[in-house]
């Protein structure tokens, strides 16, 4: 039973706090720490979700805490055009970590932000408005990348914006392309893709925004070799290859950047959120000199409230000096167990019907029926309650009818024992609804 604390909580919240379409997680939390949330009962609970995809390097890091309390007592927000040391310090080591010819950057607050002021970077730069998302994309919900978000989050909010194309998502599981052997040919997707969006076009093809996984949209990682092969049909077209790596970006899948997989391969702008503040809000938007000069000669203005605040930049500045801690390697092997474990429970449980992700970006898909691989989303709801009343936060996707994909990203600082008790609740929440409800296929 809920304490009485917990009651009075629930009380408040509900006369007081305007609901906003995604339901309130059960979980009041009063603490967290490292990999560990603290609820109001007094019960700790693993974060297998890293807060909303964020927290890096777990909850309150203490090189993190350090910077936070020495940024609020001596410089914390100035004016937009104010540009303070560690504003440009945060520039300067991106400007070290990233490819040429990626060099310029500038900061603002989320991940909708960062690929809402991409966007118009993009616009100004070619002169042209169309833009290209994939079908199963998420990129945040204020206008501009609404209208080029596919998975969640488009209806009731009237007309998106104009020239907005949907491109097929690489989703091996579930593609209808099949070479002979029934591998997936996501090679003739593509051209398939192509050619509706050269019939669409009015000729004004601006950029096509994208995820090198797709993670709302089902943990949908690009084959090897597609990130070259797109930017070979974009140059062709003129059109910009934006990589939104809010969730992918800052080590999660193994790499710096998860575009760094794709040997030789550089987007035209990178933004990055989430795992750049470590939990903070800051974003990034990065781009070649050339784009920078272009945009600014065709007039490009970008101007919010919290632009380069000093004190979110010190926070960013930290989480990428710690790549000093070879978190890219940590998360490539931490990820391998996580991996590993989630395909053993895949031969355990039937109703896993596929395990995908890279390095500590995981997710595995929930289905009703073997044969024809209906979406199970009904009982990844309850495994994933079942799951957080065990000690496990697993499953970030909570909106009634995305229960089908879990999608698990631990914080890089996840030991092997956190990953193998992770893997064991897991265990215990598909048995217990499984045996509970009595289902068989």
């Amino acid at each position: 039973m809920p304490s009485d604390a917990a009651n009075d909580f629930w009380t408040k919240a509900s006369r007081s706090l305007l609901k906003t379409g995604v339901p309130f997680s059960p979980a009041v939390i009063v603490k967290a720490l490292g990999t560990r949330l603290y609820d109001i009962e007094g019960n700790q609970i693993l974060d297998f979700t890293s807060g909303q995809m964020s927290s890096l390097l777990g909850h309150s890091h203490p090189e993190i805490v350090q910077v936070i309390q020495k940024s609020a007592a001596e410089l914390d927000h100035l004016l937009s055009n104010m540009i303070s040391p560690p504003v440009v310090d945060l520039g300067e080591r991106l400007r070290r970590i990233l490819p040429r010819p990626l060099e310029k950057s500038f900061f603002l607050n989320t991940g909708g932000e960062s690929v809402e002021a991409a966007i118009k970077l993009a616009k100004c730069y070619t002169g042209k408005f169309e833009i290209i998302a994939f079908s199963a994309s998420y990129h945040g919900l204020t206008q501009g990348v609404v209208s080029a978000t596919y998975s969640a989050g488009r209806k009731f909010g009237g007309p998106v914006m104009p020239g907005q194309f949907a491109f097929p998502a690489p989703y091996a599981y579930r593609s209808p392309f099949h070479h002979a052997d029934d591998s997936y040919d996501w090679e003739t997707e593509m051209e398939y893709g192509w050619s509706l969006i050269d019939r669409q076009t009015v000729g004004s093809l601006a950029a096509f925004v994208m995820e090198p996984i797709l993670s709302t949209g089902g943990v949908l990682e690009l084959p090897k070799g597609y990130l070259t092969k797109m930017s070979i049909e974009c140059k062709k077209r003129g059109i910009l290859m934006i990589l939104d790596e809010a969730q992918t970006g800052v080590g999660r899948t193994g790499q710096m950047f998860a575009f760094q997989h794709e040997e030789g391969f550089v987007p035209d702008i990178l933004c990055l959120s989430k795992t750049l503040g470590c939990g903070l809000p800051l974003s990034s938007i990065s781009t070649t000199t050339d784009i920078e000069h272009g945009a600014n000669a065709a007039g490009f203005m970008w101007l919010t409230t919290h632009s380069n605040d000093p004190l979110p930049a010190a926070i960013g500045d930290k989480v990428l000096e710690m790549e000093r801690d070879g978190i890219c390697e940590r998360a490539a092997e931490r990820g391998e167990q996580l991996s590993q474990g989630l395909l053993r429970l895949q031969k355990k449980y039937w109703c896993i019907g596929d395990v995908r992700g890279c390095g500590l970006l995981q997710g595995i898909e929930i289905i009703s029926d073997v044969e024809t691989k209906a979406s199970g989303s009904a009982l990844g709801q309850v495994v994933s309650e079942r799951a957080l009343s065990k000690g496990l936060s697993c499953n970030i996707i909570t909106y009634p009818g995305m229960g089908d994909v879990f999608r698990l990203a631990p914080p890089v600082t996840v030991t092997a024992a956190e990953i193998e008790e992770g893997l064991e609740v897991l265990d215990e929440a598909f048995a217990y609804v499984l045996n509970e409800r009595g289902i068989r296929n």
